[in-house]
């Protein structure tokens, strides 16, 4: 089946942003005239906006199960991972400077080690199974900060969020929330998490940094004169707004979701894994409902992309973080599974039935005509 100019493309990479939610594109529009001014002046315009950004930060604390003023809004979901990671590092100095995070976590997880190794920091990697789930082991010594994501971005595997939590004891944990937020509740056990809108089906360039109520965090970077010293600069209010609506309207047809996005994503694993030389990875169970990650041997991933996407289906390869590079997934890589001709589907929630079962009646043909070109 080829893909024609008067055919609907079929986006299946909502892992890099859910298409504008309904309520997210009417609520926008609508405080685009309303919302614009600076919510921290005093004269009635910035009082507006002020209104709408409080509204915004209430409708967020109620959609995430969590306090209004634990919730500051950021300009992405990676900055949201770089203040509460660092933030809570900042906060720890008189006890250590160890962060332990997964080895499977998100580049922004590992690029805020990397920036903490830099200034005389340390990091230890803490190892995974073969379905990306790390082992409830903690280093033997005062910790920093334990950082572990709430669910894998690229296999779907969920984490013991909570169990390493009560392991860690006194050392506070970081939760990258950004592949489940909007999606499952959020586990119990953390102190910052980080949350990004455009995965729930709000605007891009609205992350979300929570920190719990009492927990020991200090600003890692130059300060600002704003009232929330979590806040980096003028908030985009109307994008804000969006985001809390597509929030709630995701949380409401949250459960029938779920529940759609399990099956189709179970009947892609079935029908994926009888391929010939090709590895279904991650958990079968215990994971997203919208995210599936197989691996072609014999195959190269940008080779597949491209030749899905000109037959008109939207995946994406390599890591979650680097797919625009296609670089080889460390997340694979420390699960110990083939890492060659990968292909990522996360399904949106107008993914239909129709879609799945076009896309796996192609797969099969160009998996076979990519093999049979490079003389396999």
């Amino acid at each position: 089946m080829t893909f024609t100019s008067g055919s609907r493309a079929v986006h299946l990479d909502s892992a890099a942003g859910e298409p504008l939610h309904p309520a997210a594109r009417e609520t926008l529009l609508a405080a685009l005239d309303s919302g614009w001014a600076d919510p921290r002046r005093l004269h009635r315009s910035a009082r507006n906006a002020r209104l709408l950004l409080d509204n915004a930060r209430e409708a967020v604390a109620q959609g995430l199960g969590v306090r209004f003023d634990e919730v500051t809004f950021t300009p992405s979901g990676t900055h949201a991972v770089h203040l509460g990671v660092l933030g809570l590092l900042a906060g720890r100095t008189r006890v250590s400077n160890l962060l332990a995070h997964s080895a499977v976590e998100h580049s922004s997880v590992v690029h805020a080690g990397q920036w903490h190794a830099r200034n005389g920091g340390r990091v230890q990697e803490l190892p995974v199974d073969s379905d990306g789930r790390v082992q409830l082991a903690l280093p033997d010594e005062p910790l920093g900060v334990v950082a572990l994501q709430s669910a894998n971005h690229e296999v779907a595997t969920c984490q013991p969020v909570a169990e390493l939590a009560t392991l860690a004891g006194d050392a506070p944990l970081f939760m990258d929330a950004c592949a489940s937020a909007g999606r499952l509740d959020l586990p119990t056990g953390w102190s910052a998490a980080a949350a990004s809108a455009h995965k729930w089906g709000g605007p891009a360039g609205v992350g979300v940094l929570l920190v719990r109520k009492g927990a020991r965090w200090r600003a890692p970077f130059p300060g600002d004169d704003r009232a929330d010293e979590r806040a980096t600069g003028f908030e985009n209010v109307p994008a804000a707004l969006a985001a809390a609506a597509a929030l709630q309207a995701i949380r409401a047809e949250a459960t029938e979701l779920a529940a759609r996005q399990h099956a189709l994503i179970a009947r892609i694993r079935e029908a994926v894994a009888q391929i010939p030389d090709v590895e279904v990875v991650g958990a079968t169970e215990d994971r997203l409902p919208h995210l599936v990650t197989f691996s072609c041997l014999f195959v190269d991933g940008e080779a597949l992309v491209t030749e899905l996407d000109r037959r008109g289906f939207e995946v994406s390869s390599g890591s979650a973080c680097t797919a625009s590079t296609l670089t080889p997934s460390h997340v694979l890589a420390a699960m110990g599974v083939l890492t060659h001709g990968n292909v990522r589907l996360s399904l949106t929630r107008a993914t239909t039935t129709a879609d799945v079962e076009a896309f796996l009646a192609a797969l099969p043909e160009v998996v076979a005509s990519l093999r049979a070109e490079a003389g396999l």
